[in-house]
């Protein structure tokens, strides 16, 4: 981003405070050594971790376990050529903790097709960027 081009970048906290407000984002992933993109909905926990609700015999699982993963959520007003976007990245894992599974069948998310065999994903928010198009206004003071 460079001075007046219309972005501005957002902090840390700001990110999560955005995302927490946005019931779908993007997932990406490496699925047989080619990149992944899966929309699905989630909750941003209160550490910042996001986390995903989906069926255990899932492909997303099986290649997100263990990985390093980027999260992506954004809101766009295209009416007003403005919006954001945050980006988590971090290693996700499928929680086995019995005492965490309980708590986030409580208050986590809900998947949005469900499963009989539901597991709960998290991705630490090692890196967390973000930008926000302000108005759609550039440095060179034309709109679109």
């Amino acid at each position: 981003m460079y001075p007046n081009d219309g972005f501005r970048e957002l902090d840390r906290q700001e990110c999560l405070r955005l995302m927490a407000k946005v019931p779908v984002g993007r997932v990406v992933f490496t699925r047989q050594a080619l990149p992944a993109v899966l929309p699905v909905n989630f909750r941003v926990d209160a550490d910042g971790a996001v986390l995903l609700c989906t069926s255990a015999a899932s492909d997303l699982v099986r290649a997100v376990d263990g990985a390093v993963v980027a999260f992506e959520a954004d809101e766009i007003d295209s009416a007003r050529f403005s919006g954001w976007s945050v980006v988590v990245t971090g290693p996700a894992a499928v929680i086995t903790d019995p005492a965490e599974h309980e708590r986030l069948a409580r208050t986590g998310p809900r998947s949005w097709a469900p499963s009989p065999w539901e597991v709960f994903v998290r991705i630490e928010p090692d890196l967390v960027t973000g930008r926000e198009l302000v108005a759609g206004h550039s440095r060179y003071g034309l709109d679109p």
